[in-house]
């Protein structure tokens, strides 16, 4: 039977059953009044306890004959067409919730009640009250075979799961007091299957294409999913965790998953759950009865919730996985502890190497230049194989004179960044090979490191580095010297060779005095930039990468975890990290050996300095007889000869726009004296050059 085809279907059985029900309620109703149908409701007190005792027994009396008297000619109870397949939307209802036929009975008359006008009055003509136009427990007990008191319990399903709510008034008792049908349940029954209002506002379907676009590696996942999920057989529900770093395969495999068992999935985020425990309660038994009524599947998404931390978010998502009785993905970062519960751990990696690169291959066949790029994308981008197919054609379609490699390059970038923009300070760089002067160590170890980061996959996996250890395959390295020697502008030139985003990691934003909390804002962070293998530049680094000490007491302690952890991170990540520090004594030993490079940025000499005062001023800046010669004698640094420069540049603005000697010795002078150095008045003067400093 086609979808089509059912709704006709069910449509004819609802019709059919409604009009069983008027036919049930008339039969009763001829019977109370001795076999006649009345025109009109009869007039009466609003419920039996008010009526004087000679007409309750009257009415009890003809309750009891118009029992005894209903007619036998239709069915005992709704008739439901065993042929149909699939049976009615009031059918699969009672086989999925184990419903008898009375309480099937008693939820056709409050779904009636709600979809024929006609019920309403000929529910006040049974109770013989016209102010009682409603179902009530009292009135199926009396009107239907087979009756139940259990019916009225909350333990059973009809009560248990809300598809009969009783509305509660004080001046009456249970069985006499109105049922309704949510509109969850009436739409149900007439075949509209959509998720409840409720949870409508909490949760996102996860939809989309199925597994093709999977890499085998986590298709692995999707089948042990499905061999844990799609047992037909009774077992008990399984919670199963997906653990890992990259959120975007994990909604992939939930999705692919739920195609393969035929079963919607809906995404509730961890944040979204109310913080009021009876609220989550609520939201827990609506789910259960949303999954046993469409098949659906949940996953709760609890990726930036740490089990282990008292917030609210991962209050609520702990104890909605404990009411749950219904299968359920856990999405977050590292396994949650399984309590009463059971839980499947399955850990979720990223497309392997060879995976994405064979991705690359296949989206990039038709351009020889991006093709040749794509080992390079590979072992620098981890991406899923959607994104990459996103990513290519996004630049392969877009019409530009840049390059189509420079294009995919920076899109892969632009891709992965917003992981990382709110977790560090991204630096715009500007600084080229042309601005910055070094020497020639140096420079040569700033080109070995930009080297190191552009031969990963041929050293890593085409020589098979990679299978020979197990941890260091990430770059690292230090940049030691005093302040304005450099540091900074060599990560900006290194950033600019490399075509990669630099992050100043923000040390206030990342050291917490509570314990454990640096290592898991350390986590956070790395994790967010081990996908784009971006630049992390720690500046002050001695600060966090401080040597180890000797125990004492526990501040002692996890001071030094902190430490131990941040080694282990560094070793681990796939990116290049830069720390820089003005302290190099200061770090800790092992840390120092574990470290790929070490530059040390000197003081620039004589000739250095000339340099640095050469390319201080722009092609447009306008100067007039400066002596570079006796400028370079003045023991400065880089960012010294940088700040006086920019204060001559103000300064020649405001008077008389060309920037001159006199100018450059007064900014000079006023550097000295702010980084609180002895100024010898006679070299600053102006024209003086016997006076002009020694060569130092």
């Amino acid at each position: 039977m086609t979808a089509e085809q059912w709704e006709r279907a069910n449509a004819q059985f609802l019709t059919d059953a409604l009009a069983w029900l008027r036919e049930r309620l008339e039969g009763y109703i001829k019977a109370m009044h001795g076999g006649r149908m009345p025109e009109a409701p009869a007039t009466g007190s609003s419920s039996e306890k008010a009526s004087p005792p000679s007409k309750t027994r009257t009415a009890r009396a003809k309750k009891t004959s118009a029992q005894a008297a209903a007619p036998k000619s239709s069915s005992d109870h709704v008739p439901i067409d065993a042929k149909m397949s699939p049976p009615p939307g009031l059918g699969i209802l009672g086989q999925r919730f184990a419903l008898t036929p009375f309480e099937l009975d008693v939820l056709l008359l409050c779904v009636g009640f709600e979809l024929d006008t006609r019920i309403a009055g000929l529910c006040a003509r049974a109770h013989d009250d016209p102010s009682r136009a409603y179902p009530t427990f009292a009135l199926a007990l009396t009107l239907f075979d087979d009756a139940s008191w259990d019916v009225t319990s909350l333990e059973r399903p009809l009560r248990r799961w809300q598809f009969v709510e009783v509305e509660r008034r004080t001046t009456l008792p249970l069985a006499l007091s109105p049922l309704r049908s949510d509109a969850r349940t009436v739409d149900f029954v007439k075949g509209f299957n959509r998720l409840d209002e409720r949870l409508a506002t909490l949760m996102v379907p996860i939809g989309g294409p199925a597994d093709a676009a999977l890499p085998a590696s986590q298709g692995g996942v999707v089948d042990r999913i499905v061999l844990a999920l799609g047992d037909e057989k009774p077992r008990e529900a399984t919670t199963i965790q997906l653990v890992g770093p990259d959120a975007d395969a994990k909604v992939q495999i939930a999705r692919a998953s739920s195609e393969r068992l035929g079963r919607d999935v809906w995404m509730v985020k961890a944040p979204w759950l109310p913080s009021v425990a009876a609220d989550v309660d609520e939201i827990a038994r609506l789910w259960q009865r949303e999954a046993l009524l469409s098949m659906a599947l949940l996953a709760l998404d609890a990726e930036d919730v740490s089990d282990d931390r008292e917030t609210d978010a991962a209050r609520a998502a702990r104890r909605l996985l404990s009411r749950l009785t219904t299968d359920a993905l856990l999405m977050t970062r590292s396994a949650w502890p399984s309590k009463d519960e059971p839980s499947t751990v399955l850990e979720v990696q990223p497309p392997t190497l060879p995976e994405q690169l064979g991705a690359w291959k296949s989206v990039l066949g038709g351009k020889k230049e991006a093709l040749a790029l794509a080992p390079q994308l590979a072992a620098q981008f981890s991406l899923d194989i959607p994104a990459i197919e996103r990513i290519a054609h996004l630049a392969l379609s877009e019409k530009s004179e840049t390059p189509a490699a420079d294009r995919i390059w920076d899109e892969c970038c632009i891709e992965l960044r917003p992981r990382l923009d709110t977790l560090a300070r991204r630096i715009d760089v500007k600084a080229t090979w042309n601005d910055i002067v070094l020497p020639a160590e140096q420079d040569t170890q700033l080109t070995q490191i930009a080297a190191h980061v552009r031969g990963r996959y041929t050293v890593y996996e085409e020589w098979g580095f990679a299978q020979r250890m197990s941890r260091g395959l990430g770059i690292s390295a230090l940049f030691a010297g005093d302040s304005g020697t450099g540091k900074t502008m060599a990560a900006e030139v290194l950033a600019n060779e490399l075509r990669l985003p630099l992050y100043r990691i923000d040390l206030s934003a990342v050291v917490s005095k509570y314990i454990g909390e640096t290592e898991k804002n350390l986590r956070t962070l790395f994790d967010a930039a081990d996908a784009g293998g971006f630049i992390l530049f720690f500046d002050e680094a001695d600060a966090l990468f401080g040597k180890r000490s000797e125990v004492r007491d526990s501040h002692d302690r996890y001071a030094n975890i902190e430490v131990n952890y941040l080694l282990q991170r560094i070793e681990a990540y796939r990116g290049l990290a830069i720390l820089a520090t003005n302290a190099k004594a200061a770090l800790d030993a092992a840390f120092v050996r574990r470290l790929r490079f070490i530059v040390n940025f000197p003081h620039p000499a004589v000739a250095d300095r000339k340099r640095i005062w050469e390319k201080s001023f722009t092609a447009k800046t306008p100067v007039e007889s400066l002596d570079l010669d006796r400028l370079a004698r003045f023991n400065a640094t880089g960012g010294i000869i940088h700040n006086a420069s920019l204060g001559a540049a103000f300064a020649a603005a405001t008077n008389g726009g060309v920037v001159t000697m006199p100018m450059l010795l007064t900014s000079l002078k006023a550097e000295y004296r702010k980084l609180n150095r002895p100024v010898n008045e006679a070299e600053f003067r102006d024209g003086d050059e016997s006076k002009a400093p020694s060569v130092r």
